[in-house]
């Protein structure tokens, strides 16, 4: 980014932060342009349906704009948005329970291997369903999406010890039911 830029997208965070009525909307709105796709695209890797991504996208920016006097200016914007979307994912997937088509997709890696039958990969998706929340997001960027640790904690705002934490015990468990359920992982 060259300094021009910068200096522009500082005023930007600057203005959005104060909230003064004079700029504040234009400044939230040129913020929304600029991340609404990375926001939007990291909701889609944690909840796998469009739809849901794009109502948590606007329920995002709703979060920011009702918290722009918490933003912290030391911190990247992108950074807190996507903590803010995580937020709402993560609410979002405590409602949806018992959505097999989300897990279905979660399992979708596996149906390119011809030898793994459909039977192996609903039971997959399902013993991601029975996933707590936290464990099933850390798990999905971790293991599913392969993003790096460090990022996947940025974004649940936990350390890089709770991520592998939470992605250990959600494989633990997982590998737990399908057990129970007669495949060997």
């Amino acid at each position: 980014m060259r300094d021009g830029e910068s200096n522009v997208l500082n005023n930007v965070l600057d203005q959005f932060r104060r909230g003064d009525p004079a700029t504040f909307d234009d400044a939230f709105e040129t913020l929304f342009h600029l991340h609404q796709r990375t926001v939007f695209g990291w909701l889609m890797r944690i909840v796998r349906n469009p739809a849901a991504a794009e109502d948590l996208t606007v329920e995002t920016f709703w979060r920011i704009y009702r918290a722009h006097a918490r933003f912290d200016p030391s911190r990247e914007f992108e950074a807190w948005a996507r903590t803010i979307a995580t937020h709402a994912a993560l609410d979002w997937l405590r409602t949806q329970r018992s959505e097999t088509e989300l897990l279905l997709d979660v399992a979708a890696p596996l149906a390119s291997d011809p030898a793994i039958s459909a039977e192996i990969r609903r039971k997959t998706a399902a013993a991601f369903s029975r996933l707590p929340p936290k464990l099933r997001i850390a798990a999905v960027l971790a293991v599913v999406e392969e993003l790096p640790h460090k990022e996947v904690a940025a974004a649940l705002g936990v350390s890089v010890t709770a991520v592998k934490v939470r992605v250990f015990r959600a494989l633990r468990l997982l590998r737990k039911d399908l057990q129970r359920q007669g495949i060997t992982p």
